[in-house]
């Protein structure tokens, strides 16, 4: 992804003119296509499908909504008096003429139906308005006329409310109000995290693009597939959170390398090459887990998982390509200016990292056990209310109290009992009316029935095509969520009408939520199979690793039984209830599991693999399981936080679904806020890390033979192979970018004549400074060559440098003047105290002549430092430093300070190139050998004749 990243970076104006081009034309292709949603909700195989299937036959007039006007006047008087019917049927009249109403049944019209819709005691009534479309097909202007009008009518003693699926659509904030709070309080996180604007415009402009074309796409396939018409905006949330999200994990991955002394272009290009690759993978995860949405084999689920894969897919496309072009617009104000100013007056940031998520992280290094204990305890103790678990249907009872389809439905509850609010329809397909009788009289005499009535058979018209159809209305003694109603539906299905012997199903709103909550219950576990075993597959190819993946799916499963938790005790308990201002407690809606479960998986596969991704990028360069631990921990530990904070701004959006009263709405963002706030902050944060300290080097076992079968797909770039001898000063001079000009074939090379070993006619360097090398003779410009000194493998004598008898430094100490070596939450300083020309005291012999015996391995692990000099002994300032691997990969980089000043960390004991480049100087690089402790190395720079490189092999 290297080269991909690079031409995005320097073709920058093309990538965004691409990108625009694509938002304008998808935008004017879907203004002159439309839409062309679909709202297809069935469940196959389920008597209440049966029923609303026979309906539909006999009764096609009734396809519309029907919602209702309810009203109540005070004790003493009776909705029939003259001066209530003066106002009420008026209000009415004008209610039928409105368009989209199909018609108004009134409590005041002749006939027992009529008589029925007045309560007993005669205080509270209501009209029956149908509508010519469902609802989610109402215009709300519509609906909003038809709800004035109907207040319009209330007055002192006379109280007026609407309720209806139609009327609770008026609750609804405006289109895209939540996706604009959503972006909002993701700004304000984003601009806390980075402390500019530039950086904090990045990831929005990013998933901003990205959701515009997903949901202008979703749009056009509407036409060619079955798209619900919540689709684009469980697609538009889904898309803003990981769009976000992805987009912030490269831009901190490219300010560090900038705050570490790389260039904007390289730093952009490792960002992508490295975070984008984990990018790329974790957009891969969040799609498998939408796509296990598919094996609930529920319809309007398709839709919702188009929409949300094609956003997905589209922000990660967008943060490996738009994003490296933004970057490149920008070139270093991605920093803000006063640390622009620190990075230049004060030279690159350590390599290894500090603040408060370092000492975390050396906490739990130190402490997994407790803090594997208490994590795992807190994720226990919310998972407890899981075992009361109840899935239903959430109905107007559960909105706040002050909304009017909540007072409608109390109204109705009042006058009329607690189930009249949920009525089951009895469908019955028989043409025997003597039958049909009989079975009203056996639904009567049920227990849990308060009331029934038969409605008239469907008569013969052009627009029916079944006759004899009756539906038998069925009010319950308990409200539509009551388990009560619920044992009553299954009375009815399995004892009342089999033995009745009727071709006859349950349905109506209740009966559907029943159904559905049966079904959800029935093929979640294959839902939740399928998505961990896939993401398990894709973890053990990534990271070649058995406990990874399986501490990744425990971890999951242990984040879906906390969040659940949280959800029964906030909705279904009602703990907090108040606080937060939702309405009365109920059951969890039935299919909030699949939905939850789909984005909390993916969501946490993501931070799986950013978290582990680091870790094993650690691993690989050190194969020591507590630093890689340790620093993968510190470095994305912060920005996991981030991404998750973001994501609950975007997907709660709490000032918009909790206020509106959208039961649904705070219930789903309730849930995810716990889910992605418990899988972040405890999760990733504590239990994970403690877990994988435990656990060991067995974190990246796999058996051989398993690895030699499985496809190799890396999260990382491939570790580059240690080169040749012959090679290395091409390396070289690839990393100090230095000249190599063609010299003439015959031209011998440093290590010998050409075609023997020799630079086979290019001289990598042009330099005009000795080449060391131990099998040459001669160098390229003819002089006898150095040979190397002896290492004897003690203390911090410079092993190919200039070599000074008697100086010794013992492992680990420090000495006086030189900045000290980093340690983890200590990166130490880099100015040294000494001014240039002091005396060094290392140049001083100590006693006797022979190295150190004894000498304990120092407690600051491998680093080099030193100061860089002129030949007269004059310190070099903003000379770069290089620390590189036998591979080639670059471990450290810093920049000398005024007083000449270095220190370059290793990530453990070993033979490392080390390199050194300055404006007007010849460049150098040397092997050095660190062990434990630290190495004390000055360089001398001379100035460039021709300019070139000075190397050792």
């Amino acid at each position: 992804m290297a080269a991909w990243a690079r031409w995005c970076y320097r073709h920058r104006l093309v990538v965004v003119v691409l990108w625009l081009g694509a938002l304008l034309g998808l935008g004017v292709a879907g203004a002159v296509a439309g839409t062309s949603y679909t709202n297809v909700f069935s469940l196959p195989d389920t008597d209440s499908k049966r029923a609303h299937d026979l309906m539909t036959k006999a009764f096609p007039e009734r396809s519309g909504d029907t919602d209702t006007v309810v009203w109540k006047t005070d004790a003493g008087s009776s909705v029939r008096d003259a001066a209530v019917r003066d106002r009420i049927e008026p209000a009415l009249r004008r209610i039928a003429a409105l368009d989209g109403v199909g018609g108004v049944a009134s409590p005041y019209a002749t006939g027992p139906r009529a008589a029925a819709q007045v309560s007993a005691d005669g205080r509270i009534a209501y009209a029956q308005v149908t509508f010519v479309r469902q609802a989610n097909e109402i215009p709300k202007e519509q609906i909003e006329r038809v709800v004035d009008t109907a207040r319009a009518a209330a007055r002192d003693g006379l109280r007026v409310e609407a309720g209806g699926q139609a009327v609770a659509r008026t609750l609804e904030p405006p289109a895209g109000t939540s996706e604009a709070v959503g972006v909002a309080a993701a700004a304000v996180v984003l601009f806390l995290a980075f402390g500019s604007l530039f950086a904090m415009l990045l990831p929005i402009v990013t998933a901003v693009f990205a959701v515009g074309t997903g949901v202008l796409a979703t749009m056009l396939l509407s036409h060619v597939t079955d798209v619900p018409e919540v689709a684009p905006l469980l697609g538009s949330l889904i898309g803003l959170g990981v769009g976000i999200d992805y987009a912030l994990f490269i831009v901190t991955r490219h300010r560090r390398g900038i705050l570490r002394g790389l260039e904007p272009q390289e730093s952009a290009v490792q960002a992508v090459n490295t975070s984008g690759r984990a990018v790329l993978f974790a957009g891969g995860t969040v799609c498998v887990a939408l796509a296990g949405m598919l094996v609930m084999n529920l319809r309007f689920l398709d839709g919702v998982v188009i929409a949300a894969s094609l956003t997905v897919l589209l922000g990660v496309l967008a943060a490996i390509t738009l994003l490296p072009a933004l970057l490149g617009v920008l070139g270093a104000r991605v920093l803000s200016r006063r640390r622009r100013r620190a990075l230049a007056a004060s030279g690159p940031e350590p390599e290894e990292p500090g603040g408060l998520t370092a000492r975390w992280s050396a906490f739990v290094q130190r402490r997994p056990r407790t803090v594997g204990v208490l994590a795992l305890a807190v994720m226990a103790a919310l998972a407890v209310p899981l075992l009361s678990l109840r899935l239903g249907a959430t109905d107007q009872g559960n909105h706040q109290e002050s909304t009017t389809t909540r007072q409608a439905y109390d109204l109705l509850a009042e006058g009329f009992g607690p189930g009249f609010n949920g009525p089951l329809q009895v469908v019955v397909d028989q043409r025997d009316p003597g039958a049909t009788a009989g079975l009203v009289e056996r639904i009567r005499a049920t227990e849990g029935v308060a009331r029934v009535q038969q409605d008239p058979p469907s008569p013969l018209s052009p627009l029916s095509t079944a006759a004899d159809t009756t539906v038998i209305e069925v009010v319950p003694t308990g409200s539509p969520q009551s388990e009560e109603t619920g044992r009553l539906i299954d009375r009815l299905r399995g004892d009342v009408l089999p033995e009745a012997g009727a071709d006859a199903h349950v349905g109506g709103v209740t009966a559907v939520f029943k159904d559905f909550a049966a079904v959800t219950a029935d093929r979640l576990p294959y839902f939740v199979g399928a998505v961990v075993a896939l993401g398990f597959l894709l973890l053990l190819l990534a990271f070649r690793s058995l406990a990874v993946p399986l501490t990744a799916a425990l971890m999951n499963l242990i984040a879906a039984a906390a969040s659940f938790g949280v959800l029964v005790a906030v909705f279904q308990w009602g703990w907090g209830g108040e606080l937060l201002g939702l309405g009365a407690e109920g059951p969890i809606t039935a299919f909030l599991p699949v939905i939850m479960l789909a984005l909390l998986f993916g969501l946490s596969m993501d931070y799986q693999v950013f978290l582990v991704s680091r870790m094993h990028e650690e691993w690989a360069h050190t194969h020591d399981n507590a630093r890689a631990v340790r620093v993968g921990l510190a470095e994305t530990g912060r920005v996991i936080n981030c991404a998750a904070l973001i994501v609950i701004c975007v997907f709660t959006v709490f000032p918009v679904f909790v206020l509106s009263g959208d039961t649904e709405g705070a219930m789903a963002g309730i849930g995810l806020a716990a889910a992605v706030a418990l899988d972040a902050f405890i999760l990733r944060t504590a239990l994970v890390p403690a877990a994988m300290h435990l656990i060991g080097r067995a974190n990246w076992w796999l058996p051989a033979r398993l690895d030699r079968r499985l496809p190799h797909l890396a999260v990382e770039p491939k570790e580059a192979e240690p080169p040749a001898p012959e090679d290395l000063e091409v390396l070289v001079a690839a990393a100090l970018g230095t000249p190599r000009p063609p010299v003439s074939p015959a031209t011998p090379g440093p290590r010998g004549p050409a075609g023997a070993g020799g630079s086979h006619g290019v001289n990598p360097y042009g330099a005009a400074h000795a080449y060391e090398a131990k099998d040459a003779t001669r160098d390229h410009s003819g002089e006898a060559a150095k040979s190397l000194p002896p290492y004897d493998g003690q203390g911090s004598a410079t092993p190919y440098g200039p070599y000074r008898p008697g100086r010794r430094t013992a492992p680990g100490a420090r000495t006086p003047g030189v900045p000290g070596p980093r340690t983890p939450g200590n990166p130490g300083a880099r100015r040294a105290a000494r001014g240039p020309g002091a005396p060094r005291e290392d140049d001083a012999p100590m006693a006797g002549d022979t190295p150190m015996e004894g000498a304990a391995p120092g407690p600051y692990g491998p680093v080099v430092h030193g100061f860089i000099i002129t030949p007269d002994g004059d310190p070099i300032h903003s000379v770069t430093l290089t620390l590189l691997s036998k591979g080639g990969s670059q471990l450290d980089r810093v920049s000398s300070l005024a007083d000449g000043s270095y220190i370059l960390a290793a990530p453990a004991p070993g033979v490392y190139l080390l390199a050194a480049t300055a404006p007007g100087y010849a460049s150098k690089a040397r092997h050095i050998m660190l062990g434990d402790g630290p190495l004390t190395y000055d360089l001398e720079l001379v100035e460039a004749v021709g300019g070139g490189v000075n190397a050792v092999t």
